[in-house]
């Protein structure tokens, strides 16, 4: 029995922003990406912003997850899920550790682009010193 793609949004406070986390399961991966919005977002604002932009969202990079059994609850269950899962204030420890590798790889992207632009820029600098060498060796 396969589960397919399933998704939540958990939408809270981190001072001094609102944020939301966005995760998503598909094929076993679990993947996760941190949306930051300003003031406290509505519903329909939310919504409008998934329609808009879920295609430019960037997610973590994909973590194995463990297979859900899917099971028919109980109605009075689920509500006591419903009611416990809005009153728990928090990020998840498995969103946290996929945000976290998300975090670094960024760090890791953007420290070997620096890197390559000064090695750039101390490759250039050398050749316009060389040139004014050799100009002045000519006796220009």
């Amino acid at each position: 029995m396969s589960v397919g793609p399933q998704s939540s949004l958990t939408i809270l406070f981190e001072a001094p922003f609102w944020i939301a986390i966005y995760e998503r399961t598909d094929n076993g991966k679990y993947e996760v990406c941190k949306i930051t919005f300003g003031s406290e977002p509505k519903d329909y604002e939310v919504y409008e912003f998934l329609l808009k932009y879920r295609h430019k969202l960037k997610f973590s990079p994909p973590l194995q997850a463990e297979a859900a059994i899917e099971r028919k609850i109980n109605p009075k269950r689920m509500q006591r899920e419903i009611h416990s899962q809005l009153q728990d204030k928090g990020i998840g420890t498995k969103a946290q550790q996929a945000l976290k590798l998300q975090h670094e790889q960024c760090k890791l992207e953007r420290k070997t682009k620096s890197r390559e632009r000064k090695e750039a820029e101390k490759d250039r600098q050398f050749a316009t010193r060389q040139e004014k060498k050799k100009a002045k060796h000519r006796g220009r």
